[in-house]
C-alpha cells in the first residue's frame, strides 16, 4: 500500500512510488503471491482495501505514506479487529519521520477522540526508519524545521566543497573535470552539517542506517534494531511484547476455516438462552428465599427449659481458678463485681446460663434472622451461642462456657503472672473476635469491656455479650439507682459521641468499639483496674461526666486512663501509640479492626522476642502449648505459695488448739482419731469467782468491765503456767481449774491446786482496778478433790468437758464460802494432810443443796516445815521436764487493741455475761453464798482464731448423779 505526496516527490516521482517499485521488482522474481495497492490510482477507502483485498488473502501489509494517511491506516486497520489476535503484521517504511510526537506517532492534537483507536492499531506495525530520523527529537512545530531536501542540498554542496579541497590541496593553474571531482569522492567518508559521518559507496550512494520501530504497550515507540550499511550487520535490541502473525489465520485468509452463522439465529439463540438463564436465576433465588425462610421460621435455636440440667450450688464454680470459691459466690455482675451465670448442661454440653428479664418476648423476622445468624456464628474468639428459651418465665440465653472467668477477674487476681507475651496474645484474640464480628450482621458489639471477655480453659480470650439486644433489655438494670457506683461503672468503656447521645443504639458503633478496645488495651498493660489514672482518684460518674464534655472539661485536654511508663518498657512504644490513636477524641482517626490486626502482626514479626504467642505463622498447637506452659509456670509458683501459706495456717490452727485443748486430745482430734471419754479416780477442782461482781458491773461501762476481766484473768492465766494444772473455762466472773488431768499426777494434784490457789488469792490482794483503783477485788474459792469423767462433746464446737459429781461439790464449795479465803472440802483436806505443809483449819457444818450438812474447812495458808509462810509466800517454779500432755493456758494481752478478740473470742457479748450473773444471784448474803446455781461446763472458746472444723466423735459413757 502506497500513494505519492507532496512532500516526498522528486523529480517527478514520488520517494515511496519508487522505493515500492523497487521491491515489486524485487517480488517478481519469488514465488511469493502479492498485490500492489496504489491507493491513489485504485480509488478506494482504507476500510474497503484492509477489508476486501487484504483481510481475506494476506497477512503481511507493506506501506509507505506520509504519516497522516499511515495514522488513518492503522486507525482502520485497529476498527476491523485486525490487532486483536496478532494475525496479521504491518511493514512500514518511513522515508521521513515528520509526526508531531516522534515517539507516540498515534497520538494527534486534533483527533483527539481516536487517538485510543491509533495507539491500538500502531501496536501491529514495524517501522524502519533512517536510524538518524529514528532518534525521536520532539518538535512542537514542524513549520520551523524548514525542508527535508534543504538539508540533503546543504550536505551534497558541503560534500562536494570537502571533495575539491581534499583533490587541490593548493592553487593550481590545472583545469578543474567534473568527472575528476565525483571519482575522488567514491568510497570516501564526509562529515555534514552536524559533524555525522556521511559515507559513498562506488556507486555514488550514500550509505544509509536503518532502524526498526515497535510500540511498546504503554504506547511509546523503541527501537528494537539497527541494521548498519557501513559494514552489513544487523544489532538486535531488546524485542518487546512484539510477536510476529502465524503464516495462516485461524480462519484462513477467506475464512473458510471458521463456521458462518446467521445472525436472525444468532441473536434468537441468544435470546433464548438468556431467558432460560433469567428463569433459572429467578427459581434458584425463590428456591434460596424459601430455604432460607424454612430455616429462619424452624427455629433451630429454641431450647426447652425441660432440657437443660442445672448443676446444685455447691457443685458450681463461676470460674476454674485457685480462688476460694466463697469470694466467688459473693460476686455480683455490675460494677466491682462480677456475678457470673449458672452452669448447667444442655445435650450434654456444658454451658452457662445467662437469666433475662421475666417479660413476654414477641419476635418478628427481623429478630428470628438474628437468632439464627447468632446460632450459625462460629469464630475461635467469639462465645458460641447454643440457642434461647423463651418461655416466661424462665426466660434465658444459652452460651459457651469458659472455666477461667472473664478478663477482669484475670487482670484483677495477682496470682495471675502475665507476661508480656501472654497479654499480647489476649489482646490479639480481641482484635481477631471483633474483626470477624464487624464482617458479620451483627456489625458491631456496643458493650465491649473486659467483664465481657471470658477465659476458656485452653487460655484463650473469647468475646460475649454481643447481639440480641432486644432480648438483653437494658443491662445496666433499672433496679440500680443512677447515682450508685454500679450504675456509672458500666459507662467508663463507652466512647465519648455515644456518651454525648440522647439515645445511643444499643448495639454501639463500629468505631465506639474501637475506643472501648483501647480501654481494655490499657487495663491489659496497666493491670491497675478500668479507667487508671495515676494521679487523681476520680469516682466512676466524674470520669463519665469528663469523658463526655470532651477537651473542654479537662483544660482542652480529653481525659483518657494513665499508661505509666514504669509498667510499659521502650519496647513497646508501638503498643502504647496504639492504644493512644484508638481512644483519640476524633472517631475518624481511629482505625478499624482490619487495621489493628495487620498492626498487631506487624508487631509481632518485628518483636518476636516479645509477641512470640501472637505470630500467626505458629501452629496453632504450638500456640497452645505455650500458652499452657506459661500457665504451669505460673501455677507452679502458685501452688508454692499456697502451700507455704497452707503450712503457716496449719501452724496456727494447731497452735490455738493445743491452747483450747490439752495437747494429747488436740493430737488426737488433728489425726482424726475418735476422743474417747476418760474416767480419771481423783483430781481436784478449783472455783472461783468474784464477790459483788454485779454490783460492779451495774456501775461500770461495758469495754470497763472488760478490761478487769483482760486483766484478772491475763494475771491468772499467768501465774497458771507455774504449776501443774488445766485451766477449763471462764464464764464471767467464773474461773475452773482442774489437776490430775489428762496427765495423771497421783495426789499432786491437791499440792498443785492449793498452792495455785493460795497465790491467786495473794494476786488480788494487789490487784487493781484500773477505773477504780480504791476499791479492791474480793476473790471466793472453793476446792473440791475426787473422781471425774472428761471428754471431747460436740461436732460444730467442740468442747473438753468434765462430768461427774466432783465437779457439782467443787462449785458448791465456791459458793458457799466467803471472800478472800478458800474453802475447802474433807476430801481435798485429807489428801493435804497427808502434804503437812498447809495451815488447814475447820469451818464446820455447811448446809450445801443437795448435800445436806458437810463439815468443810479454811485453808490458810503454806507452811515450811512448821512454819507459816504468810504474806511472804514464795511462787515456786516447776522444775523437771514439761510433761508431754501438760496444757499450755492461754495469754492475754493487756494492751487496748485485744479488746474486741477477747468478746469475739468468747462468742458472746458483755450484755450476756450480765445477764447470766444478774439471773443466778448468790444466796449467802455475799453475792450468793450457798445459793442454788448453774454448773458452767468447760467451753472450746479462742482468743485469737476460729477452731477448723474437725472430724470429731462424740464420746459414750454414763454418769451416775
Amino acid at each position: 500500500m502506497y500513494e505519492k505526496s507532496e512532500l516526498n516527490e522528486i523529480a517527478g516521482d514520488n520517494a515511496c512510488f519508487l522505493l515500492m517499485s523497487s521491491l515489486i521488482d524485487e517480488f517478481g522474481g519469488t514465488e511469493l503471491d502479492y498485490q500492489v495497492g496504489d491507493l491513489q490510482l485504485l480509488n478506494i477507502t482504507y476500510e474497503s482495501f484492509l477489508k476486501e483485498k487484504i483481510g481475506v488473502n494476506y497477512g503481511i501489509i507493506l506501506t509507505c505514506a506520509n504519516h497522516s494517511n499511515i495514522r488513518n491506516i492503522a486507525i482502520e486497520a485497529a476498527k476491523l479487529g485486525m490487532m486483536d489476535r496478532g494475525e496479521y503484521l504491518f511493514l512500514n517504511f518511513a522515508l521521513y519521520n515528520n509526526a508531531r510526537y516522534a515517539d507516540r506517532p498515534w497520538f494527534d492534537d486534533n483527533d483527539i477522540e481516536n487517538n485510543e483507536m491509533a495507539k491500538k492499531g500502531f501496536s501491529g506495525f514495524l517501522t524502519f526508519y533512517p536510524y538518524r530520523e529514528a532518534e525521536f527529537k520532539k518538535v512542537e512545530n514542524q513549520s520551523i524545521r524548514g525542508s527535508f531536501y534543504l538539508d540533503d542540498l546543504y550536505n551534497s554542496m558541503l560534500m562536494y566543497l570537502q571533495a575539491i579541497g581534499n583533490k587541490f590541496p593548493t592553487y593550481s593553474n590545472q583545469t578543474l573535470r567534473g568527472c575528476d571531482i565525483v571519482q575522488s569522492m567514491l568510497g570516501k567518508s564526509y562529515l555534514d552539517s552536524k559533524d555525522d559521518e556521511i559515507i559513498l559507496n562506488c556507486n555514488a550512494q550514500k550509505v544509509v542506517e536503518y532502524a526498526l520501530v515497535a510500540q511498546d504497550p504503554d504506547g511509546i515507540s523503541k527501537i528494537i534494531g539497527i541494521y548498519s550499511g557501513k559494514n552489513k550487520t544487523v544489532i538486535y535490541w531488546e524485542p518487546g511484547n512484539f510477536t510476529f502473525p502465524p503464516d495462516v489465520p485461524r480462519c484462513g485468509f477467506d475464512l473458510s476455516k471458521c463456521p458462518t452463522y446467521d445472525k436472525v439465529n444468532i441473536l434468537l439463540i441468544s435470546l433464548i438462552v438468556v431467558i432460560i438463564l433469567g428463569l433459572i436465576i429467578v427459581v434458584v433465588v425463590i428456591c434460596r428465599h424459601r430455604k432460607f425462610t424454612a430455616e429462619i421460621y424452624s427455629e433451630a435455636w429454641k431450647v426447652n427449659y425441660d432440657d437443660i440440667v442445672f448443676l446444685t450450688k455447691d457443685r458450681r464454680s463461676s470460674i476454674h481458678s485457685l480462688l476460694p470459691s466463697k469470694e466467688l459466690d459473693e460476686m455480683s455482675l455490675v460494677g466491682d463485681k462480677q456475678l457470673f451465670a449458672e452452669i448447667g448442661y444442655y445435650k450434654c454440653i456444658r454451658v452457662a446460663i445467662k437469666k433475662l428479664p421475666d417479660i413476654k418476648i414477641d419476635l418478628k423476622q427481623k429478630q428470628l434472622y438474628e437468632l439464627k445468624i447468632m446460632k450459625d456464628l462460629s469464630n475461635d474468639n467469639l462465645v458460641k451461642f447454643y440457642g434461647a428459651c423463651i418461655d416466661n418465665p424462665h426466660n434465658c440465653l444459652l452460651i459457651e462456657y469458659c472455666p477461667r472467668g472473664s478478663l477482669q477477674d484475670i487482670l484483677e487476681n495477682p496470682q495471675y503472672n502475665l507476661d508480656w507475651s501472654f497479654r499480647m496474645s489476649l489482646i490479639m484474640d480481641i482484635a481477631k473476635g471483633m474483626h470477624y464480628l464487624h464482617g458479620t450482621y451483627i456489625k458491631s458489639h456496643g458493650a465491649l469491656k473486659s467483664s465481657n471477655c471470658l477465659v476458656d480453659s485452653r487460655f484463650v480470650l473469647k468475646i460475649s455479650d454481643f447481639g440480641l439486644h432486644f432480648l438483653r433489655g437494658n443491662e445496666k438494670s433499672e433496679s440500680i439507682d443512677e447515682d450508685s457506683y454500679e450504675y456509672w461503672k458500666y459507662f467508663l468503656w463507652t466512647a465519648p459521641e455515644l456518651l454525648r447521645m440522647s439515645d445511643p443504639p444499643a448495639e454501639g458503633t463500629n468505631k465506639g468499639d474501637v475506643y472501648s478496645f483501647a480501654i481494655i488495651m490499657q487495663e491489659i498493660v496497666m493491670r491497675e483496674g478500668v479507667f487508671y489514672t495515676k494521679d487523681r482518684r476520680l469516682e466512676p460518674k466524674e470520669i463519665v461526666e469528663i469523658v463526655r464534655k470532651g477537651p473542654d472539661g479537662n483544660n482542652g485536654v480529653p481525659l483518657r486512663p494513665t499508661i505509666s511508663a514504669d509498667n510499659v518498657s521502650e519496647e513497646l512504644d508501638e503498643v502504647t501509640a496504639l492504644i493512644e490513636k484508638c481512644w483519640s477524641e476524633d472517631p475518624h482517626e481511629r482505625p478499624d479492626f482490619t487495621a489493628l490486626k495487620a498492626k498487631l502482626r506487624h508487631l509481632s514479626r518485628n518483636k518476636p522476642w516479645i509477641f512470640q504467642s501472637v505470630e500467626t505463622d505458629m501452629n496453632l498447637l504450638d500456640n497452645l502449648l505455650t500458652r499452657m506452659e506459661q500457665y504451669a509456670n505460673n501455677l507452679e509458683t502458685l501452688v508454692q505459695d499456697r502451700t507455704k501459706d497452707y503450712l503457716e495456717e496449719k501452724r496456727k490452727c494447731e497452735e490455738v488448739l493445743y491452747q483450747l485443748l490439752p495437747k494429747c486430745v488436740a493430737q488426737q482430734l488433728i489425726m482424726g482419731e475418735a476422743v474417747t471419754a476418760e474416767a480419771f479416780d481423783s483430781v481436784t477442782i478449783y472455783f472461783s469467782d468474784i464477790v459483788g461482781f454485779t454490783e460492779l458491773s451495774a456501775k461500770s461501762a461495758p469495754m470497763e468491765v472488760v478490761d478487769l476481766l483482760n486483766d484478772l484473768y491475763g494475771l491468772f492465766d499467768y501465774l497458771l503456767e507455774n504449776f501443774d494444772v488445766y485451766k477449763v473455762e471462764t464464764i464471767g466472773d467464773a474461773y475452773m481449774v482442774v489437776s490430775g488431768l489428762p496427765e495423771r499426777n497421783g495426789f499432786r494434784h491437791a499440792f498443785e491446786i492449793a498452792r495455785m490457789a493460795l497465790n491467786l488469792l495473794d494476786a488480788i490482794k494487789q490487784f487493781k482496778i484500773r477505773h477504780r483503783p480504791e476499791q479492791p477485788l474480793l476473790l471466793r474459792i472453793g476446792l473440791h478433790s475426787g473422781a471425774v469423767v472428761a471428754g471431747v462433746v460436740g461436732h460444730k464446737m467442740p468442747r473438753y468437758c468434765l462430768f461427774g459429781d466432783t465437779v457439782n461439790t467443787a462449785s458448791r464449795m465456791e459458793q458457799n464460802g466467803k471472800p478472800l479465803k478458800i474453802h475447802l472440802s474433807g476430801a481435798t483436806k485429807d489428801i493435804l494432810d497427808k502434804v503437812g505443809r498447809f495451815n488447814i483449819i475447820t469451818r464446820g457444818e455447811v448446809e450445801m443443796k443437795g448435800k445436806g450438812k458437810v463439815k468443810t474447812y479454811w485453808l490458810q495458808g503454806e507452811m515450811e516445815g512448821n512454819t507459816y509462810l504468810g504474806d511472804d509466800l514464795v511462787v515456786p517454779k516447776q522444775t523437771g521436764a514439761q510433761r508431754p500432755c501438760t496444757p499450755r493456758p492461754t495469754r492475754h494481752s493487756f494492751s487496748e487493741r485485744n479488746r474486741p478478740k477477747l468478746l469475739d473470742g468468747r462468742r458472746t457479748t458483755l450484755s450476756d455475761q450480765i445477764n447470766f450473773i444478774s439471773e443466778n444471784p448468790k444466796s449467802n448474803g455475799e453475792d450468793g453464798g450457798g445459793g442454788d446455781q448453774r454448773v458452767p461446763e468447760a467451753e472450746i472458746r479462742s482468743d485469737e482464731t476460729e477452731v477448723p472444723l474437725l472430724s470429731i466423735t462424740s464420746p459414750s459413757f454414763d454418769i451416775s448423779p
